[in-house]
């Protein structure tokens, strides 16, 4: 019996950029009607305002509503949890987070991004007990929201329509992540690790701990300013249909992936995913 491919999606982190505005977006297109452009030539998106502050329930809501049925959000957790809370005592904060409205995507929420800071090593207690407090279903990720503080009151979104997996994947930026432990507990956690190309200023990491790859390519040559070339578009797109087909993975089970380009300094992160779309479109995308 064939195994079906995974699904793969690309996209770019996040769409609101001044400089893609009379480039990748036509020029008059309203700022309103930037994201329906993006979902009109692409499967999926970073949101990663989320990663600044927490976003409104009604941002979610439009965002949803702006793109096609089959796209998919990442969403970044708030670097309140990773960079301040270095991932400590941060149960509050995840109710918060998942009270302000990620759960309003409905089928359109794909993986939560944990972006970890340089400067923050391997701590496997630490790095375990966050690992194991995160929801694993929309409905354990609304038990949590319904824990947010008073900072939240008026602003919640507290339903879900259905119960769905939920899943997360975390992008450790520090050399002392390369440790056997580490990836022997994503495995037992059921977290992917993210393989991050950041022009060799972060370690690359490319083992596969879940039941998803997730890619975020940063620059290969100029952190989040340069382009991808043509070969390197190809060799990317050989790396996600090898993971998608299962060739790429060491068990040999089919992977869904998710791809988001970050080259957004000089606006090549749009046409570089349409670029990789194209490449990859003999692969079933949802």
């Amino acid at each position: 019996m064939t195994t079906a491919p995974g699904l793969v999606r690309v996209g770019v982190s996040g769409w609101r950029y001044p400089s893609w505005r009379g480039d990748f977006y036509p020029r008059g297109l309203v700022q309103r009607r930037e994201l329906e452009y993006i979902g009109e030539r692409m499967s999926s998106a970073e949101i990663n305002g989320s990663f600044y502050s927490l976003q409104r329930p009604e941002s979610y809501v439009r965002w949803r509503d702006s793109v096609p049925g089959g796209f998919v959000f990442a969403v970044k957790g708030p670097r309140y949890i990773t960079h301040m809370l270095r991932l400590r005592s941060a149960g509050t904060a995840l109710s918060n987070f998942f009270a302000s409205g990620p759960l309003a995507l409905g089928p359109k929420l794909g993986p939560i991004l944990w972006q970890l800071p340089a400067r923050h090593p391997f701590e496997p207690d630490t790095l375990d007990a966050f690992l194991a407090s995160l929801p694993r279903t929309t409905a354990a990720a609304l038990e949590i929201a319904r824990g947010h503080d008073s900072r939240l009151t008026g602003r919640t979104w507290l339903e879900i329509d259905e119960d769905r997996p939920l899943r997360h994947a975390i992008e450790p930026r520090s050399e002392s992540f390369a440790d056997p432990a580490f990836t022997e507990m994503l495995r037992e956690r059921d977290v992917a690790l993210v393989v991050a190309d950041s022009a060799q200023k972060f370690p690359m990491f490319d083992a596969v701990t879940s039941d998803h790859v997730y890619v975020r390519l940063h620059g290969s040559q100029e952190l989040y300013m340069s382009g991808y070339t043509a070969e390197e578009l190809d060799e990317w797109a050989a790396r996600v249909r090898a993971w998608a087909d299962g060739t790429g993975c060491p068990d040999g089970v089919p992977r869904d992936v998710y791809v988001y380009f970050d080259n957004d300094g000089r606006g090549f992160a749009p046409h570089d995913a349409v670029a990789l779309e194209a490449r990859l479109a003999a692969v079933p995308a949802g």
